[in-house]
């Protein structure tokens, strides 16, 4: 499989993934691995920074494919199949309108603004 291959591959698994997430026939420790990787995906938190030249790049290319892949390991094959069929139809009327998923990493940011700011002052 080619770079090109995978990559479109990648773009339509994460849908997948998070759609995964929600059914009810999704083993617990491929939740578990789903909610890891759609976090990781969607926090503007790295382990490596982004502005440090091919090492904050390369850290995304590396540990996104490696969590979905392992998230996917745990996904039965019949859900995973459902899954990426309806995320193939996911983006056809728009957008999403369920904003409410980025709570959470809101809620984070918000979080290490009040310890920082914390910090600073004592």
């Amino acid at each position: 499989m080619d770079f090109k291959t995978r990559t479109k591959k990648l773009k339509s698994d994460i849908p997948a993934v998070f759609i995964a997430l929600k059914k009810k026939e999704t083993p617990i420790i491929a939740k578990v691995f789903a909610g890891i990787t759609i976090g990781y995906a969607l926090s503007p938190i790295d382990f490596i920074p982004d502005f440090i030249p091919i090492l904050g790049l390369l850290d995304d290319l590396i540990i996104l494919p490696v969590l979905i892949a392992i998230t996917i390991k745990f996904i039965p094959k019949r859900i995973l199949k459902q899954c990426r069929d309806e995320s193939e139809n996911l983006w056809k009327n728009g957008k999403p309108k369920k904003w409410y998923f980025a709570i959470s990493i809101i809620l984070i940011w918000i979080l290490l603004i009040f310890l920082i700011i914390k910090l600073v002052i004592l």
